[in-house]
């Protein structure tokens, strides 16, 4: 089995303890609660909210798709820097979910920089990547292969979805093909489909064979064969939800065989409407 390789994202935990929350007197009441505070106090008391408030107000500030929230959230995360080698921090958790609830440019640049900073870590740093890919954030090369890197596969995984061509990106990739943690394979895989690589083609037709979904359609568009193109027409059938996804591949690929697998699909669909 290879070995997972190490990364210069593991650090010691050099800390006692957790910083100190705030004080009685800076914590939220119970009445009111996180649902009934105007926006803006809602934001103040991120930043220094305790673990017993942080989640239920970082929750809050992305159910209101908050925008405004982004740099208060940035600031709880930044509170518990060098913490979490070992054990999942609540707190920054809380509030990287939260900016993948809010979404937008000021959310992804927060992520990026807890992740660029080395502000989250460890079990911490799985759910910074998560939501990195749920946001579409793109790192840069550095930090990209860091994570591709990583000896946890719940890092690698999502990093995947995170980089863009380059040289030694393509190679970590490829080699990540074999890598011993099925998910983290096949997102290596997702990824150089996307860049239209032609190597994982084998890889991703067993995928759609055995477990299709949309990513891997979307990575297949690109360098699908015409095996590829009744694999898809065949995870159309299986799965009506991907139609709409499998015909936008089948319009791209621009092929006699994939026009007319999709002229047939599109015939079944007006049949079954």
């Amino acid at each position: 089995m290879a070995r997972a390789p190490t990364s210069p994202f593991l650090q010691l935990d050099l800390f006692g303890a957790r910083p100190k929350s705030a004080g009685p007197c800076a914590a939220i009441s119970p009445q009111p609660g996180p649902r009934d505070l105007p926006d803006e106090v809602l934001i103040a008391a991120i930043p220094e909210a305790t673990l017993a408030d942080a989640p239920a107000l970082a929750q809050e500030a992305g159910r209101r798709r908050l925008a405004a929230a982004a740099p208060a959230l940035a600031a709880l995360c930044n509170r518990f820097v060098g913490y979490g080698a070992e054990a999942r921090v609540p707190e920054q958790a809380a509030a990287l979910e939260a900016l993948g609830a809010l979404g937008g440019p000021e959310a992804s640049r927060a992520v990026l920089q807890a992740i660029a900073k080395r502000v989250v870590q460890g079990p911490t740093l799985a759910v910074a990547a998560s939501v990195a890919a749920q946001l579409g954030v793109v790192f840069p090369a550095d930090v990209a292969l860091a994570l591709l890197r990583h000896p946890d596969p719940a890092v690698r995984a999502p990093a995947c979805a995170c980089v863009r061509a380059g040289l030694e990106v393509v190679a970590t990739l490829i080699a990540m093909m074999d890598d011993p943690d099925a998910e983290a394979a096949a997102a290596a895989a997702c990824a150089l489909g996307r860049m239209q690589r032609t190597e994982p083609l084998r890889r991703l037709k067993r995928l759609l064979r055995e477990r299709p979904s949309r990513r891997v359609v979307e990575a297949l568009a690109g360098i699908a064969d015409d095996e590829a193109v009744v694999l898809l027409a065949r995870a159309a059938r299986a799965r009506p939800d991907l139609t709409p996804l499998v015909l936008a591949a089948l319009d791209e690929i621009e092929t006699p065989r994939s026009a007319s697998v999709a002229a047939a699909l599109r015939k079944a669909e007006g049949r079954s409407e």
